[in-house]
């Protein structure tokens, strides 16, 4: 997820990912002594320090377990059943956008991510030298991005706009927004994924939906655990303008509707399986620990789902039942 920045003081702008768990949001001390963007240095272009800024912050995340949308628009392109050659091609395409949004969280994150605390020091260090460099990697891969889409499938600019869109506009500003954070999550849950299905695919935009309601279940949890060091650094959220209590009364409403939306769409079973998310305790305690929890029930509830429009052909939800496949003329 694209939060992982976010749980140190500044992240939000002043700074995963979709998340990185167990990153505390720590009150730190002066920057130290290094080149930023302002200086000489980090405003002279390298074409090896652009790639190897690349492959750390790819690096990085894959470590972290942090790209869940890629895989998610891989499994809505298998469950589909799109060619090979297609599913291959749009792997691609996310497996790049991804290292786009991710680089251009850690540019806009560079000098308060100095600050914090098991961030990866010499990584950072290097982007923060060479901020241009990594500026001309962005434009790069955007440039890439909207070439591979404008050959294979104009589409493809839709996930492009919203996933990285909603993306930088997040890591820039909208994470610092109560309320707005979480339907910008919802949003980039939503957009990501629609990399793995034609925009006339109706069964893709119901899976890409699931995501998103994930995602803004997702996105409760981390305001609500960064709200008491939030409020300290004076950097409003959803979590620090709702409080703990009513922040844990959204995520639990937030957490129906992935259900109810799993259940009527997909397959009841899967609808079932979410609403255990239900039964994990949030007061507060081990916040990180529980967000794993809900992720892994997440996780299980839409790996039956997949399975099940990938063996059967279509979803079974209480309302709707929608082919992965558009029917013959």
């Amino acid at each position: 997820m694209l939060r992982g920045q976010r749980f140190v003081v500044g992240a939000r702008g002043g700074g995963s990912s979709f998340p990185a768990a167990g990153k505390g949001r720590t009150v730190s001390g002066p920057m130290p002594s290094v080149v930023t963007r302002s200086t000489p240095a980090a405003r002279a272009l390298s074409g090896s320090a652009a790639v190897r800024i690349v492959a750390e912050a790819v690096a990085f995340r894959l470590r972290g377990l942090e790209m869940a949308n890629l895989a998610g628009a891989v499994s809505i392109a298998l469950a589909l059943r799109l060619p090979w050659t297609e599913v291959a091609i749009r792997t691609l395409f996310a497996f790049v956008l991804n290292a786009l949004v991710y680089l251009n969280n850690d540019w806009f994150d560079a000098e308060d991510d100095l600050r914090a605390p098991g961030r990866d020091g010499a990584k950072t260090r290097f982007l923060a030298e060479h901020m241009e460099s990594a500026l001309a990697a962005q434009v790069a891969l955007a440039g890439l991005l909207v070439l591979a889409a404008l050959a294979f499938d104009p589409g493809l600019l839709v996930a492009l706009l919203v996933g990285g869109g909603t993306c930088v506009w997040y890591s820039r500003s909208l994470k610092r927004l109560p309320y707005v954070d979480v339907l910008a999550m919802a949003a980039w849950g939503v957009g990501m994924p629609m990399c793995g299905f034609p925009l006339d695919r109706m069964l893709g935009w119901c899976l890409a939906l699931q995501l998103g309601a994930f995602a803004a279940v997702y996105e409760t949890i981390q305001v609500m655990r960064d709200a008491p060091a939030d409020t300290i650094a004076g950097i409003r959220t959803s979590g620090v303008v709702l409080g703990v209590d009513r922040t844990r009364r959204l995520s639990r409403a937030l957490m129906v509707v992935a259900s109810v939306l799993a259940a009527a769409v997909l397959h009841p079973l899967a609808g079932l399986a979410s609403a255990a998310a239900l039964l994990v305790p949030l007061d507060g305690t081990d916040v990180a620990r529980r967000w794993t929890q809900v992720k892994a029930i997440y996780a299980a509830a839409w790996l039956f789902a997949i399975a099940w429009i990938w063996l059967t052909g279509a979803s079974a939800g209480l309302l709707w039942s929608i082919a992965a496949t558009p029917a013959q003329p």
